[in-house]
């Protein structure tokens, strides 16, 4: 056959099962692909081919209502927003000890020797002791930012408060066995959201006598009013 066939051939082919591009792509790239697309899509350079376009055509942009917040809800925006990037609050030392790492390895069915086994640690482990998992560390966070004490609510005017997710997480260094930790927070982000405010926060845990963190995350809640 010749080339200039087997193209013919090709492009009927094509015309007849319409593909995209990410189909050919591997599971791991096409993600990729997906990522670099939407961030195209929301780039400075494309925001301005719209704006562009939209000024040749024309054509008008809806803009969303603004957000109507309840009073208590502006109080605490405002409150908030005057400390981003400050040091909020400072909590308890809290320890962690076998127990406490036992009993998680006990609900989370991991129990991997360099947590439980403290004489195989003692011999085998680069830190000489059990360490507790990333996500004991982790689950923490609530306790530590004084988040769950019925006695001193941190948001007493909001109906609800829900923990929204984690925006990225990192585990430093880990925490020993018999280690008090405690957390560190700062405001970085107050968004109006519908009935409410989103709040994205970065909290530090301490180790005591540690100069890394066992852990860094970037927690999102939203209280509702």
């Amino acid at each position: 056959m010749k080339v200039v066939d087997f193209l013919k051939q090709k492009r009927v082919t094509l015309a007849q099962h319409p593909f995209e591009f990410k189909d050919w792509l591997s599971p791991s790239i096409r993600d990729y692909w997906i990522e670099f697309l939407s961030k195209a899509n929301n780039s400075q350079l494309a925001t301005w081919v719209k704006e562009q376009k939209i000024a040749s055509t024309g054509e008008s942009i809806d803009q969303p209502a603004p957000v109507q917040l309840h009073p208590e809800a502006e109080k605490i925006q405002t409150e908030l927003t005057a400390t981003l990037g400050e040091e909020i609050h400072v909590g308890d030392w809290l320890i962690v000890d076998q127990s406490r790492i036992n009993s998680f390895a006990a609900v989370t069915e991991d129990h991997q020797w360099i947590h439980t086994d403290q004489e195989r640690a003692a011999n085998e482990s680069p830190f000489k002791t059990t360490i507790a998992h990333g996500f004991l560390t982790l689950s923490l966070l609530s306790v530590l930012t004084d988040s769950v004490n019925p006695e001193n609510t941190k948001f007493p005017s909001a109906k609800m408060t829900v923990n929204y997710g984690l925006n990225q997480v990192r585990f430093p260094y880990p925490v020993k066995e018999g280690n008090r930790v405690r957390a560190r927070t700062k405001i970085q982000s107050v968004t109006p959201i519908k009935r409410g405010l989103e709040i994205v926060q970065e909290i530090s845990v301490e180790i005591e006598g540690c100069r890394r963190p066992g852990c860094v995350a970037e927690s999102v809640i939203r209280l509702y009013f």
